[in-house]
């Protein structure tokens, strides 16, 4: 059961849940505010957190509400689509074979039956792009897992539309989204190091920040490459 509360101008989503501690999250388009408390919290004690992180919770609104936007993909000729950080033009090529998607020179050939519709067309690419990251984070992991000085259980590639990647330290698993595969390769390392690093401290503290820094000196250059980037179109439906 969601509550709702409202601080002026501000709605907050409130959902209690069977979980420790208390969670903030802002999603884009619109900057729609969500928190997730533990059952025993009170609702004016929730209220008091949200009022105490309304400065932070209108920095995020106004950067999710200005960020550039990618326009809605149609799957054409000479369209242009991003794999690894570099730019190919689109061709649609019919076939009777098994649809299929390939790189060639500067072309993103789709191989596709006549008649394929866009939905179709789009749940090709974005498993394609799972596979792109499937074949490229286990050389990674194994890269990290003895420096950092962790092991990695299991990862997962999916459709992610709020974060690049997250953890579960539990689990010892980490996943990973698809959209990384548009993004330069040296971005999907520094989200598999962040959630690596995740393993050993959870949050976003001190000591994980020495740790990033400890590890790739840069990451800060890569993080805000990524928060810059026009993010892909997507129907954010709730």
């Amino acid at each position: 059961m969601i509550t709702q509360l409202t601080l002026g101008d501000i709605v907050v989503d409130v959902v209690l849940r069977d979980i420790k501690n208390i969670h903030l999250s802002v999603y884009p388009p619109t900057g729609r505010v969500r928190i997730s408390a533990p059952l025993r919290m009170s609702l004016d004690s929730i209220r008091l957190f949200a009022i105490a992180k309304l400065g932070w919770i209108k920095r995020h609104q106004t950067k999710l509400r200005g960020q550039e936007r990618e326009p809605p993909r149609d799957f054409i000729d000479r369209e242009s689509h991003y794999v690894w950080g570099k730019r190919y033009l689109m061709k649609v090529v019919e076939t009777a074979a098994a649809p299929a998607v390939e790189l060639s020179h500067r072309w993103l050939m789709m191989h596709l039956r006549s008649g394929t519709d866009e939905e179709h067309k789009q749940a090709l690419i974005a498993a394609w792009h799972r596979d792109l990251i499937k074949k490229a984070v286990p050389p990674l992991i194994a890269k990290w897992e003895p420096i950092l000085g962790v092991k990695v259980a299991r990862f997962y590639v999916q459709r992610m539309k709020t974060k690049w990647g997250s953890c579960t330290p539990a689990a010892g698993s980490i996943r990973l989204n698809t959209d990384l595969a548009r993004k330069p390769p040296e971005c999907l390392e520094y989200i598999v190091v962040h959630e690596m690093a995740h393993l050993i401290v959870r949050t976003h503290n001190d000591r994980f920040t020495a740790l990033m820094q400890q590890c790739l000196p840069h990451w800060r250059v890569l993080r805000q490459s990524l928060n810059d980037a026009p993010v892909a179109h997507a129907d954010w439906n709730y």
